[in-house]
């Protein structure tokens, strides 16, 4: 159990450590990779080195702004994370996406998330809800790496008792295994 916490924490570091600000310059004005809106919230644009590829959120706009949750074109509208069989790592494909629901939730304070963990129905009850509970708090990690309040934050873990799709194959499986952000104002 240490050496895999070592090993997350030693991945994580060489990721922070390996990026670099490709969009600010030398005297560190941005670009117009970031653009601020009229009222001064930030955005940011996807596209080019910042995309996140293989993943939903290429070429998708981000804003902070408080009602972005509610846009369809924003990257803030994927709320669910999905998780490998028997895992609670977060994939690379997911990283950026919880980063940036880390960012809209330390710029708008009165605004909390509920990280409801699932998983599929292999498994006896008490290990699928400790899973789902384990997936939902490495959720919360790293949403709080991004300077997050942790009383904005909550995790409930409902193991397989939530499924969104009823089969017993592995498409059915695999969209059980899952973290689901759900908003609320505070």
């Amino acid at each position: 159990m240490k050496f895999s916490k070592l090993v997350s924490a030693l991945i994580l570091s060489g990721l922070l450590a390996a990026c670099t600000p490709d969009n600010v310059k030398d005297g560190g004005a941005a670009t117009d990779e970031n653009k601020q809106t009229t009222d001064g919230a930030q955005t940011d644009s996807l596209s080019g080195s910042g995309s996140a590829s293989g993943t939903a959120i290429s070429g998708a706009t981000v804003s902070y702004e408080k009602s972005a949750i509610n846009d369809a074109n924003n990257v803030l509208a994927e709320k669910v994370i999905y998780f490998e069989y028997d895992s609670d790592q977060i994939s690379a494909d997911y990283q950026e996406l919880i980063a940036h629901h880390g960012k809209y939730l330390a710029a708008n304070a009165d605004m909390s998330a509920r990280l409801e963990g699932h998983a599929d129905e292999r498994g006896s009850r008490e290990y699928n809800v400790a899973l789902a509970n384990r997936r939902a708090q490495s959720v919360r990690r790293l949403v709080l790496f991004q300077g997050v309040n942790a009383d904005q934050v909550s995790v409930i873990s409902y193991g397989e008792e939530k499924p969104v799709a009823l089969g017993h194959n592995d498409e059915a499986w695999r969209l059980n295994r899952r973290v689901e952000l759900v908003y609320e104002a505070r």
